[in-house]
């Protein structure tokens, strides 16, 4: 939606009559129902007034139209202002301007990135203007059809009128975005050559036709996005479907082209590790954004996102678009129902009642997203709920679908593709860690590399040799340790001295891309970083969270760190719900250790903290290999 639409003239009597700031703040309730901050609409004051000196040119056409925030649909994000109009070839043009009051800022090493105060909060980093200018336009072009079928020329650029160059937010580092969208600062000739590039692609006005056109637009996946999305993955093994990991992708295919709002589909994909659910996902995403269908990937996790937008990067595929195709979980508050045709949910069990940083939003996470399309596909794993904050189960899952009137399909992925295609592992381990009884508990020593090790050290010695090969190796921990690094960068982490052994959580930089990125071996993962995605090799420690006592495999959550937000608050459920509290915390404990267990396509090697633990699955593999103590 465009909260203010109209023309120069139009634009320009408002402000000098109507206050324009008022103006835009009473559009804006009338169009979203809610009141304007006070500074926000103070920044409408300072900012539009700025864009009327620039727009008192009478070269400009007066039926140019403008536009003032602009939310870019299935985003949070809005552009400041725009104005559109018909070049020298009759072409039409629209000229996105991201506006800032700043006055300073520091350079950062990172891509876009600068830092500087923002929202009258303390410093911090985010895109510098330009990128962000650039990157809305780059939104427009690859997902709103009046753009991309109008042949609308886009031009961004960013106006920072208080700003006076201090060569830093100028800095040669930001060159590659600054030609993309070019850079305006304060001054009277700053202001003439925002104006230069104005009258550059305006030349004839268009009554605000364009602006009109863009926000009835459909928004669709362009084709080239949709092109260029299949054939990356079409050119990758990775994501080559086998066996009934095809029937579900078809059968999920063929509800969402039917799905309408007066047909909801709701379906429900089961799977365990390695059955190659994320595959399914990934390329349903494809598939659907091939057919015009308003699809996003959605995933609690970060990582997943991370790691599966960093593989899909080419160079004709900009960062901006393949972002756009993921999403968080939380992210459908105030989504209107059926905005999309199509939300494929990984790891589907891992969805929250509320959002937000403070768990303070929202109202289900599972209704948010049924609710937000047509054709909701989940895929869920009921024994990788992982936290006390986890509700997404299979049943659960059901019952707000038919709640909300869809018709439920349900599906299964049985063929086992990591562990060496072990079910007999799966088997084995489900048994070993008291998850479940299983009638076949055995597993071919020979078909998965699985060891008990006497020490941290040499676990993570033959999981960095491992790791030679083809970067995919690494180490990962139950969370029983605190994340000093944080705080101290210098910190060690995982201190087990009886072995001199010392590391860091991975948890003191990105975490999200820590799975693929080449210097992070020594590092180690956890069950934040590493779930709904595979490695060749895994090593885990187990903690002390998982204990043998006179021959039982006991849990112990107070001996997980208490930095850990996975069963944080769980003390104050024990006084309400003891039992259902403390069985729940044993079993996110179990599925922990089960999940981190089965990350590895080839292998698990495991060192145990706890002697007693260690000689559990020293006996347990003895029993599995029919072989003595």
């Amino acid at each position: 939606m465009i909260i203010y639409q109209g023309t120069r003239s139009g634009f320009l009597h408002d402000t000098d009559n109507r206050d324009i700031e008022d103006v835009v703040s009473q559009a804006y309730l009338a169009t979203t129902g809610k009141y304007v901050p006070h500074a926000e609409i103070r920044a409408w004051r300072e900012s539009l007034g700025q864009m009327a000196k620039v727009l008192r040119d009478e070269e400009m056409p007066d039926d140019m139209g403008v536009g003032i925030e602009y939310g870019i649909p299935q985003t949070s994000k809005r552009i400041d202002f725009i104005l559109s109009g018909r070049g020298a070839d009759d072409r039409p043009h629209l000229i996105v301007v991201e506006l800032k009051q700043w006055s300073s800022s520091k350079l950062s090493d990172k891509d876009g990135i600068v830092i500087a105060q923002r929202g009258g909060v303390r410093e911090r980093e985010g895109a510098h203007p330009c990128y962000q200018a650039w990157s809305y336009a780059a939104l427009l072009e690859g997902f709103n059809e009046a753009v991309y079928e109008g042949n609308v020329g886009l031009r961004p650029c960013a106006y920072l009128h208080n700003y006076i160059d201090d060569g830093i937010i100028s800095h040669p580092h930001y060159a590659p975005y600054m030609d993309k969208a070019p850079l305006f600062l304060r001054g009277d000739t700053e202001r003439q050559r925002l104006r230069d590039f104005i009258k550059q692609h305006v030349r004839h006005g268009d009554n605000a036709e364009l602006l009109y056109r863009i926000e009835s637009g459909r928004i669709r996946p362009s084709k080239m996005l949709a092109d260029s999305l299949g054939k990356m993955l079409r050119g990758n093994r990775e994501f080559v479907l086998i066996d009934d990991q095809k029937v579900v992708h078809e059968t999920a295919l063929a509800l969402a082209r039917t799905a309408s709002e007066d047909a909801k589909q709701v379906v429900i994909v089961q799977g365990g590790p390695g059955t190659g659910k994320s595959v399914v996902a990934i390329n349903l995403l494809a598939a659907l954004t091939k057919l015009g269908l308003l699809t996003k990937y959605v995933s609690k996790n970060a990582a997943p996102r991370s790691v599966y937008k960093a593989r899909l990067m080419g160079e004709r595929f900009r960062q901006v678009e393949i972002s756009n195709l993921f999403s968080g979980s939380g992210a459908f508050i105030e989504t209107p129902p059926n905005t999309f045709d199509a939300l494929v949910v990984d790891e589907a069990h891992r969805l929250n009642r509320f959002s937000g940083l403070y768990g303070n939003l929202g109202e289900n996470q599972v209704k948010e997203v049924i609710d937000s399309a047509k054709c909701t596909i989940l895929f869920v794993d009921d024994d990788q709920m992982v936290t006390l904050s986890d509700i997404g189960h299979s049943t659960e899952l059901e019952r707000w679908a038919t709640r909300l009137g869809a018709q439920v399909t349900r599906l299964e992925l049985a063929s086992q593709f990591r562990c060496n295609g072990s079910d007999g592992y799966l088997a084995w381990l489900d048994r070993t860690l008291g998850i479940r009884d299983t009638a076949n508990a055995d597993f071919d020593p020979d078909a998965f590399d699985f060891r008990v090790v006497d020490s941290p050290v040499e676990l993570h010695a033959l999981i960095a040799q491992r790791n030679q090969a083809n970067n995919k190796s690494r180490v990962v921990a139950g969370y029983c340790w605190d994340w000093k690094s944080r705080k101290d960068p210098e910190a060690y982490d995982i201190v087990l001295d009886e072995h001199d052994y010392r590391k860091q959580w991975n948890l003191d930089r990105d975490g999200s891309l820590w799975l693929i990125a080449p210097d992070s071996i020594d590092e180690v993962g956890c069950i934040h970083t590493c779930q709904g995605l595979e490695l060749d090799y895994v090593g885990v420690i187990i903690g002390p969270d998982l204990l043998v006592r006179d021959g039982q495999l006991v849990t112990s959550p107070e001996n997980r760190s208490k930095q850990d937000r996975s069963i944080r608050g769980y003390k104050k459920r024990m006084k309400s719900e003891p039992e259902e509290t403390r069985t729940r915390l044993d079993r996110i404990i179990r599925n922990t250790y089960r999940t981190l267990m089965t990350r590895g396509m080839k292998g698990c090697y495991v060192f145990c903290t706890d002697a007693d633990t260690k000689q559990y699955f020293r006996r347990a593999i003895g029993i599995a290999a029919s072989a003595p103590e």
